[in-house]
């Protein structure tokens, strides 16, 4: 506390009167300042604002590496082949490159961002000097592995030509004789080959249920399917010593010429199994029954008028005929005498005959008119060979269901052994 000294005598002190002092007035005043706000800080969280600022910064980094990437679930949490850490590195070109990259489950699906993304966690995770430091053994074979797949798959030319020839991308079809459900076995190899299309989008097999048109659409597209795939991947490497040109030419003519057989060849694979998968097709089997179905309809239909008039004319034939044969045979009973009952008796026997002779033909062929001949050969083998009392009953019996008569007799003939079955084969 400082003192100050007190007044001497010789210094006075000037009052004046005519001042008039104003009532005092009460303002509320608020702190403001850098200051303050640390007080303040300090006095509700116990903290200063850089603290606070440091303890912000940890909550935001755990957040971060807490937070669920998308694309996690769709990367390889182990290396699906364990073989490419002993892989040698000169030889890259054969190693599974997505399988390097852990890209196994997406393959050519996966985005460029998806590479990138796989890219920094297998470097992070196969590093040489990551691994020497945690003590593991050096993979730098595989690490070079890595680098090829990244340099390969993130340059869009070169990775097309890759995915040309990644046949673990492929889906096997199932085996021929093997059983299988057409749309679960054929569906994924079709669309394992529409990656190769240079038309996008391809239809789809389908299912079942599927349309004429869109089955038809799926057909018609893969009968005209034109493929990108080029095969250069699989390519002998052309050296880079231009000293020796007429090598280098060689080279790259054996290089085309080993693409272009493999490019025939695959196109002849496609083609088989186009052919194949057409021959199996159940949903083509039914529209070929439809199809056959609609013809017969309407041919059945073409028919129906010609057919009315062929059976109105047997019909009225065979009316004719009963009607003469009738008139005949009362003119023939008014005839006959007691001196003429034989012949009467003749005569009735030949009716009788003529009768059953005519039953299968007055009866329409009983429905099968393509059997006329050998029905009316196996009447008159029926009428030749039954006495005549079975002549009269037969006659008789033929007046009510003509086929179940002349099938009676003919069993009772073949029974009797006087004629074999084979000769009387229809009504047996």
């Amino acid at each position: 506390m400082l003192t100050l000294p007190a007044l001497t005598s010789d210094i006075g002190v000037a009052v004046n009167t005519n001042v008039q002092k104003t009532a005092p007035v009460r303002r509320p005043v608020e702190p403001v300042g850098r200051n303050f706000m640390h007080h303040a800080q300090r006095t509700l969280r116990n903290h200063t604002w850089s603290e606070f600022e440091r303890i912000q910064a940890s909550k935001n980094v755990q957040r971060v590496e807490e937070a669920v990437d998308p694309d996690e679930a769709l990367f390889d949490d182990e290396l699906a082949d364990e073989s490419l850490l002993e892989h040698d590195p000169r030889d890259w070109k054969t190693a599974d490159l997505y399988a390097a990259m852990g890209l196994s489950k997406l393959r050519h699906r996966a985005t460029d961002a998806q590479v990138i993304k796989a890219h920094r966690k297998m470097v992070l995770k196969h590093h040489p000097d990551k691994k020497s430091a945690s003590g593991g053994l050096e993979q730098d074979g595989f690490f070079k592995i890595i680098q090829k797949a990244f340099e390969t798959l993130t340059d869009s030319n070169k990775r097309a030509q890759y995915d040309s020839c990644d046949y673990n991308a492929d889906v096997a079809p199932p085996k021929k004789g093997a059983k299988y459900d057409f749309f679960e076995a054929w569906g994924p190899v079709f669309d394992s080959e529409a990656r190769f299309s240079k038309k996008q989008p391809v239809p789809s097999l389908g299912g079942p249920d599927a349309s004429q048109a869109d089955v038809e659409r799926f057909y018609n597209f893969w009968h005209r399917f034109d493929s990108w795939r080029t095969f250069e991947f699989d390519d002998e490497e052309v050296p880079d010593d231009s000293s020796n040109r007429d090598h280098k030419r060689y080279i790259e003519r054996k290089n085309k010429a080993a693409r272009d057989k493999k490019k025939t060849a695959d196109n002849a694979r496609l083609a088989k199994l186009v052919e194949r998968v057409g021959s199996e097709d159940p949903r083509i089997k039914q529209f070929k029954e439809a199809e056959k179905k609609e013809k017969e309809r309407k041919k059945w239909e073409r028919e129906a008028g010609s057919r009315a008039e062929a059976e109105a004319k047997v019909k009225a034939e065979a009316e004719a005929k009963a009607k003469a044969e009738s008139e005949a045979s009362l003119a023939a009973n008014a005839k006959v005498d007691k001196k003429k009952a034989k012949e009467a008796a003749k005569a009735a026997k030949k009716k009788n005959k003529r009768a059953v002779r005519g039953s299968a033909q007055a009866a329409d062929y009983f429905g099968d008119a393509d059997k006329a001949a050998t029905i009316d050969e196996q009447v008159g083998l029926i009428v030749d060979t039954v006495d005549d009392e079975q002549l009269v009953e037969l006659a008789e019996k033929i007046k009510g269901d003509v086929k179940a008569a002349l099938a009676e007799y003919a069993q009772k003939l073949i029974d009797s052994k006087k004629l074999p079955a084979s000769l009387l084969s229809y009504f047996a």
